[in-house]
């Protein structure tokens, strides 16, 4: 009886077993903090929200293309366009999942997973998505066992539900390392995982690569209905730099156009491989705020100029998206080819489907 006694509460003591936080947040860190919603020491992006953008398609902005096979108007599509063959020789392999989930794997092996979200939203905004028939979408490529295993860390670019999901956390498991923005942790359920909140421009050496935290210009909230409620902008948010023999890959998390890609650009550079999104990006039906903090395709040609990409990797559109702000689930996509022409574009653009992977 006492063996059974003991047997339940190890099993009790591990399902709640505390996770270990700790912070880097290093002298050199460039953190900004404001008032929201009436609330004081809230985080704050770096740059006011962008007057006049550079560039902002006005007409002819989805014109046809042959390089994208469609079942229905920019709907259910495959790329089926030719890519660049390219001798960058960064020793990333990128494969991506869907929306804003990548597994970036090394030459030497180490495995490196960005914003998983396999699923649809947590509970119960998933719940409350499925009423209201929206922002649901169809499974993205998924894991297996033996991949999640080979995990190395985790990297989360901010608490909003489609990057962000705690069931997912639970399949991943606490092997990892899991590197997330400052004010994350507290989001995570129990069950013994390590993690290192992270301030803008702090870093972390795992094995063979750096991972530096950089900013972004975006928010957070972790509600229902954003600008409402006590949680707005308690944790910070930004993109991820991989670091490796001299090499970098640079995934830009959600955020709208602001000087801070030029900041990134002059602090490393030349980014060999940069995923940046181009959806949600902003519609004309979209509220106005929302190109804040979203790029459109052609703000992420500025962008990425900026930046010295040596190729981007565009996300965020798909048939694994939700369409938020998005007009269809590829218009993005269609966009983004039409810019590239129009803007005489000269950064090679790797386009993938979901599901698939390129090593450069």
């Amino acid at each position: 009886m006492k063996f059974v006694i003991l047997s339940f509460v190890l099993l009790f003591c591990g399902c709640a077993a505390k996770n270990h936080v700790e912070t880097n947040a290093p002298s050199e860190s460039v953190i900004k903090r404001d008032s929201t919603g009436g609330f004081e020491g809230r985080f704050s992006n770096l740059y006011a929200n962008f007057p006049s953008y550079p560039i902002t398609c006005t007409t002819n902005c989805y014109a046809p293309t042959d390089k994208i096979k469609c079942e229905g108007d920019m709907e259910d599509c495959v790329y089926r366009g030719d890519n660049p063959s390219l001798a960058i020789d960064s020793g990333f392999t990128v494969r991506w999942l869907g929306h804003a989930s990548f597994v970036v794997t090394t030459k030497e092996g180490q495995q490196f997973l960005f914003d998983p979200v396999f699923e649809q939203f947590d509970w119960p905004v998933n719940w409350a998505f499925k009423l209201a028939d929206g922002f649901f979408r169809n499974p993205a490529s998924a894991l297996s066992s033996q991949e999640i295993e080979q995990i190395d860390a985790v990297m989360y670019s901010h608490i909003h539900y489609d990057h962000f999901n705690k069931s997912d956390i639970k399949h991943i498991g606490n092997m990892p390392s899991y590197l997330v923005p400052l004010g994350f942790g507290e989001h995570f359920p129990s069950g013994g995982y390590n993690i290192t909140e992270m301030a803008w421009y702090a870093k972390k050496a795992l094995g063979d690569t750096t991972i530096h935290f950089v900013p972004a210009h975006h928010f957070s909230s972790r509600i229902m209905v954003p600008f409402l409620y006590e949680d707005n902008d308690k944790a910070l948010w930004g993109g991820w730099v991989l670091e490796r023999n001299g090499k970098t890959l640079f995934f830009a998390g959600d955020t709208g156009y602001s000087a801070h890609f030029k900041d990134i650009g002059n602090r490393f550079g030349r980014i060999d491989v940069c995923l940046l999104p181009i959806a949600s990006y902003f519609s004309e039906s979209s509220p106005k705020w929302y190109r804040n903090v979203h790029t459109t395709p052609e703000d992420t040609l500025v962008a990425a100029k900026e930046l010295n990409c040596g190729v981007v990797i565009p996300w965020g559109y798909g048939n694994a998206s939700w369409q938020m702000g998005d007009k269809t689930s590829h218009s993005a996509l269609f966009r983004l080819i039409e810019m590239d022409k129009q803007l005489n574009n000269t950064i090679p653009l790797y386009i993938l489907n979901e599901g698939e992977k390129v090593t450069f």
